[in-house]
């Protein structure tokens, strides 16, 4: 078992920097979790405190049933890939695999064994004999990735080990890298600042900011359910929309005024009654550029309530056109199908999905109501 239990972990530098601040997360046998968030959230602190790479300054660790506090690296049945690959330059691609086994003084024929096994499902086999120098940047993250198996750890710990890579080749590498889990059967914790990795890979999203931990929970749900702006506005590609809108009342129900505009606020009667508090007041509503529809392409307009935008720029994308608008002065992208006479410069109406509004406080930037 490989099960990960981190409780109220801090980790504080000299000078009374805290880098990381009451952490907490269980993390299942054999779950692939990704830890997310900008630089300097602390992300990669935690990776290399599980890994024991830096001491805690309060807390506690276990790996399996065992505490691992003040067990050393070496010990802890863990293996890690970094984003420097940190392969020996010296070496063949055959010894850098069986480095570690020969430190441990491993029989040669399980040596041999496990080298050509890793090779084989990494699809390397051809490369054993050459130097790292001689290899792309694909191939090298393969060799590291061969060298954490070979050791066949409970845990396999990798801290942004496809940045380095140019874009198609990260595509490539993350489907590689979920295939690989599912065959090893092993708990991964994945460290990136790409959403779009995190989104593709992760059982489950570990999202933080400035040390603390915004929200934890699965791909879908964080994008259709974050608990605050930054969770919000940090998870999905383009980012999430913002206005500012005062939540009115009519007989029909509530609606987020925005400028002229009426938005409604087409909620379950159970979500909305959190509104209440809020009548009269200023929120922060959001919606996602696919929940903006251009009224020329939208077939069905049911739940669609409409705002004059300006068209400042657009992004053809082949499957799809970026539309950067303004709204009552607010700078909003809208996704569209390509086939649209819409011009730059032009005034057109947008549709929001009245189904699909977030709405957060503006002081606190929580959400107004999450599920």
């Amino acid at each position: 078992m490989a099960k990960i239990s981190l409780k109220n972990i801090y980790k504080v530098y000299p000078g009374n920097v805290t880098a990381v601040s009451d952490f907490n997360l269980e993390i299942d046998d054999k779950e692939f979790i990704v830890l997310v968030g900008p630089s300097g959230c602390g992300k990669s602190t935690v990776l290399r405190m599980i890994a024991g790479l830096e001491l805690i300054t309060k807390g506690k660790i276990h790996i399996g049933d065992r505490l691992v506090n003040d067990v050393p690296p070496k010990d802890r049945d863990i293996a890690m890939v970094f984003q420097s690959y940190a392969l020996y330059p010296h070496m063949s691609v055959y010894k850098n695999l069986a480095f570690s086994l020969k430190l441990k003084k491993m029989d040669k024929a399980e040596i041999d064994k496990r080298v050509k096994e890793a090779a084989n499902i990494l699809d390397i086999e051809k490369y054993l004999d050459r130097k790292p120098k001689a290899l792309s940047g694909g191939q090298r993250q393969r060799v590291a990735l061969g060298r954490a198996m070979v050791r066949n750890p409970k845990v396999f710990l990798l801290d942004e080990p496809l940045s380095n890579l140019d874009a198609k080749l990260r595509t490539a590498m993350r489907s590689e890298i979920s295939k690989l889990h599912q065959r090893l059967g092993t708990t991964f914790v994945y460290v990136t600042h790409d959403q779009t990795e995190a989104m593709t890979m992760g059982d489950r999203i570990v999202v933080m900011k400035d040390g603390f931990v915004h929200q934890v929970d699965t791909p879908q749900n964080l994008y259709d359910h974050p608990v605050n702006k930054f969770v919000a506005g940090f998870i999905g590609s383009p980012q999430m929309n913002f206005m500012k809108a005062k939540i009115v009342r009519d007989s029909e129900g509530y609606m987020a005024k925005i400028g002229k505009h009426d938005i409604k606020i087409n909620w379950d009667y159970k979500k909305a009654q959190n509104l209440s508090a809020y009548e009269g007041k200023e929120v922060m509503l959001g919606i996602r550029p696919e929940e903006l529809h251009d009224e020329q392409s939208t077939e069905d307009p049911k739940n669609l309530s409409y705002v004059d935008a300006y068209v400042e720029l657009s992004e053809p994308m082949g499957s799809e056109i970026y539309l950067y608008v303004t709204i009552e002065g607010e700078k909003n992208i809208a996704k569209i199908p390509p086939r649209t006479s819409v011009r730059v410069g032009d005034t057109i109406k947008l549709g929001i999905n009245t189904n699909q509004i977030h709405l957060f406080d503006i002081e606190t930037e929580k959400a107004i109501a999450v599920r």
